[in-house]
């Protein structure tokens, strides 16, 4: 009678076994054939496509909103959604403006990359924080449900980028 008891193979200990594969260092040469053999895995994505889509959902939504409705509430409508767009965008612009000034700066490292990063999504959170309080506060008659429709609109435009690349 044997009393060892067998694990369950999980394919844990056949990938740690072979953990020399884990990771190589490719020359430049290797590299350069790389990105020849398969160059739409090492293309970028300009960040300023995101933008612009999202400025053209807000102004496809509002033409929605446009056409839609009544006469009476064509333009309150409208500009809700104009706004909610606003409020996507204009942050993600804000945010871009501040990676884009971080690349161009002569002493840049690693870390003074990852502070803009961070300061630059601050900047994105106070912005959309400061234009949904302000237009609340100072346009009460917005209608809010095409001005959060366009705005989640708009963040969605994220998630094209995943697609585009």
């Amino acid at each position: 009678m044997n009393d060892v008891k067998k694990e369950p193979s999980t394919g844990l200990r056949e990938w740690v076994e072979n953990d020399d594969d884990a990771y190589k260092t490719f020359s430049k040469e290797e590299m350069d054939a790389l990105r020849k053999a398969k160059p739409r895995n090492f293309a970028s994505l300009n960040s300023w496509w995101v933008v612009l889509s999202q400025v053209a959902i807000t102004l496809a939504i509002a033409g929605i909103c446009f056409i839609f409705f009544d006469q009476a509430n064509r333009s309150v409508y409208t500009y809700s959604a104009l706004v909610g767009g606003l409020i996507g965008f204009l942050p993600s612009a804000l945010f871009l403006m501040r990676i884009e000034a971080a690349k161009k700066s002569v002493k840049s490292s690693p870390g003074g990359f990852l502070a803009a990063v961070v300061s630059g999504e601050f900047i994105k959170i106070l912005a959309t924080i400061v234009l949904f309080i302000g237009f609340a506060l100072k346009q009460p008659d917005l209608k809010w449900i095409p001005l959060l429709v366009t705005y989640l609109a708009t963040l969605k435009c994220y998630l094209l980028a995943w697609f585009w690349k």
